[in-house]
C-alpha cells in the first residue's frame, strides 16, 4: 500500500486526550494513511495509550525521544514518514469529520499543491 498522508503527532504528557485524538484519525475514509506518534519523554500513561492502539493498528508507529519540545518532535516524525504528504496534529486536536484527510488530499492534488490546510 502506498501511504498518501503521514499524520504526525508530537506527544508530550496528553494521555487524557489521546483516544479523542486516535480515533479521529483512525475514522477517516482515507485509509492509506500512516500514523507516526513522537513521546517526546512523556511521564503520564501517554506510552501505555500509544501502545494499546499500536498493538491494535498496523499503521501506527512509535517514536519515542527524551524530552526536547514539540517542534524537535515533529522533525524527528517527518524525517521518518513514509506518506506523499505530511500532515501536523497536536494530540488535543481530532479531526471532526471522517473524510477530512480525504479532501485535504483530493485538493492537492487535483490543484498539484504543495501546501493544503
Amino acid at each position: 500500500m502506498d501511504i498518501k498522508i503521514s499524520v504526525i503527532i508530537p506527544v508530550y504528557n496528553m494521555a487524557h486526550y489521546l483516544e479523542e485524538c486516535l480515533g479521529s484519525v483512525l475514522r477517516q475514509t482515507l485509509k492509506e494513511i500512516e500514523i507516526i506518534m513522537i513521546d517526546d519523554g512523556s511521564t503520564d500513561e501517554s506510552l501505555a495509550v500509544m501502545k494499546e492502539y499500536q498493538k491494535k493498528y498496523n499503521n501506527i508507529k512509535i517514536l519515542r525521544q527524551t524530552n526536547q519540545g514539540a517542534g524537535v518532535a515533529s522533525n524527528n516524525g517527518i524525517k521518518h514518514a513514509l506518506g506523499k504528504y505530511v500532515a501536523m496534529m497536536d494530540p488535543d486536536d481530532f479531526y471532526p469529520q471522517g473524510n477530512s484527510l480525504g479532501e485535504l488530499y483530493r485538493v492537492a492534488e487535483e490543484k498539484n499543491m504543495v501546501m493544503c490546510g
